[in-house]
């Protein structure tokens, strides 16, 4: 390791790290992952024969709309894998070579040739079952054949090795970047024309496909093949260019992917996706509005302290004003629910009410760190009951916005008729609440029992996890949701107890003792 010419060389780096690390792997080692790898293969080898067997049974002419079906499922399918590839780096490392070899003065390729084994055989696994779904829709079409085969097996991993070489090019170039995400908006298109077709004036198109002769299809799967090796080399050179923040940041998102998987906590998932749009952004200071700070003509530091401690969530709404429009634009889905099931359903209400919770608990970042840092909000000496008080403003409000654009789209389809878009101001403390109520939960608790239920068994944990926080809002808007589900004519009456239950509701929860989440 003295030798400059030994550093550079990642064989005599893993050769020290596997001298000086921990004892080699044992006879037991090896056997826990001999026999991890049989079981794995013993459970996927029943279905994979199956699905075989059903599709070498016979041939059969396959009818244009179950054929544009099949090219939407496919493409979709491989919209996913290229956009799930580019949201995890795809290129990673693991936590400690992050640390200690990244900036070291090692070459960055050798540094990654583990990782590219790891994506070429990820790479192939996706293939292999993109293999087979263009087997079936060959087979079907084309008939059946050895040459079939090779074809759709040709074409499916040339597609997935090609589709993650081409991911880790867009790693280190933005240009690739944009051509990656134009590539999945194509794809997207793509399944949806073919799913239109099927049952349209594409049908003849479709049919065309069907009967295209199987040279067309030798030829494409030997393209398949030159465009992918072409990416491969490209990957194979862009590994030395992929810059170090980049690593940093993927092999951040993997390690928080990771422990939420060990640890079966959805909420993990959405505070790491959280601190990972932040990391990378540069935040420009503003001064504090007056009724905040100190240098106003009358300072109220009675209200301006909590109003103060809270106001960071208001400043992260505004800086992501793509989210707050996309957030208003899904109000029209219970309006698209209704016209679909006719009706106010239960399931258009689920929807009104699964819209309006989310919009509430999108606004609740700070009462989750407060919670999941107790300390940190004692060094603030603020009233906790104000400060959870002033933190329950901005999602009373986005979420009374939300309903409010929700029941008008409602009463503009004719769903609804009357002033339901005053239910929206009314039923916001409550949702504020549930808000709050989910952002201050803990930790899924893996120890409760598990129930045995004719539909299968159900884990108290995640149950009780997952209704933290609703059961909130189903009291809170117990009055809304009935007059929904009965048809019931808007009054003042109504609106009266919706008015009061949500203002009992936020209070009672404000009063309530609320314990701090530890561990």
């Amino acid at each position: 390791m003295n030798d400059v010419r030994g550093v550079n060389d990642m064989r005599v780096v893993r050769a020290f790290i596997r001298a000086h690390g921990r004892a080699p792997a044992s006879w037991s080692d090896r056997y826990v992952s001999l026999f991890t790898l049989t079981v794995i293969a013993l459970v996927l080898a029943d279905p994979l024969t199956s699905a075989l067997a059903a599709l070498t049974a016979g041939a059969r002419q396959v009818d244009p709309s179950e054929l544009g079906a099949g090219i939407a499922v496919v493409a979709l399918g491989y919209a996913g894998f290229l956009s799930v590839a580019r949201m995890f780096g795809p290129v990673v490392l693991p936590a400690a070579d992050a640390a200690w070899l990244l900036l070291s003065p090692v070459p960055r390729r050798g540094l990654l040739r583990r990782t590219s084994a790891i994506l070429l055989a990820v790479s192939l696994a996706a293939g292999a079952v993109l293999s087979l779904a263009l087997f079936a829709l060959l087979a079907g079409s084309a008939g059946h054949g050895a040459l079939v085969a090779v074809a759709a097996a040709a074409v499916g991993l040339s597609a997935a090795v090609g589709g993650m070489a081409a991911a880790v090019v867009a790693q280190s170039s933005s240009a690739w970047d944009s051509w990656l995400r134009g590539a999945v908006v194509i794809l997207v298109v793509t399944a949806v024309l073919a799913a239109v077709a099927g049952s349209g004036p594409g049908r003849h198109a479709l049919a065309a496909v069907a009967a295209a002769p199987r040279s067309l299809g030798e030829a494409v799967a030997g393209l398949s093949a030159a465009t992918a090796l072409v990416l491969v080399r490209q990957a194979w050179r862009a590994l030395a260019r992929i810059h170090a923040s980049s690593l940093l940041v993927t092999s951040a998102r993997a390690r928080h992917v990771a422990a939420a998987a060990v640890v079966m906590d959805p909420g993990a998932l959405t505070w790491a996706a959280e601190e990972d749009h932040w990391r990378a952004r540069t935040l420009r200071s503003r001064p504090w509005p007056a009724l905040l700070s100190r240098g106003s003509s009358r300072p109220l530091p009675a209200v301006s302290a909590p109003l103060a401690t809270a106001w960071h969530d208001w400043r992260r709404l505004a800086r992501r004003p793509r989210r707050s429009v996309a957030l208003l634009g899904t109000a029209a889905l219970p309006a698209l629910a209704v016209q679909a099931l006719g009706g106010t359903s239960p399931v258009a209400v689920a929807v009104l009410a699964a819209g309006a919770l989310t919009s509430a608990a999108l606004c609740t970042a700070g009462a989750r760190r407060d919670a999941e840092d107790p300390g940190l909000a004692r060094l603030l000496g603020v009233n906790a009951r104000a400060v959870l008080a002033a933190r329950s403003l901005l999602p009373a409000l986005v979420s009374a916005a939300w309903l409010t654009l929700a029941l008008v789209g409602l009463v503009a389809t004719g769903a609804l008729t009357g002033s339901w878009w005053l239910f929206g101001p009314l039923a916001a403390p409550a949702l504020a609440a549930a808000a709050l109520r989910m952002a201050r939960r803990r930790p899924i608790d893996h120890s409760l029992p598990v129930i045995d239920s004719p539909a299968g068994p159900i884990p108290t944990g995640w149950v009780v996890w997952a209704l933290t926080g609703v059961d909130v809002a189903v009291l809170g808007c117990a009055p809304l949701l009935v007059a929904l589900l009965v048809r019931q004519p808007v009054s003042g009456t109504l609106l009266l107890t919706q008015a009061v239950t949500g203002v009992v509701v936020l209070s009672a929860f404000l009063r309530a003792k609320t314990g701090v989440r530890r561990g």
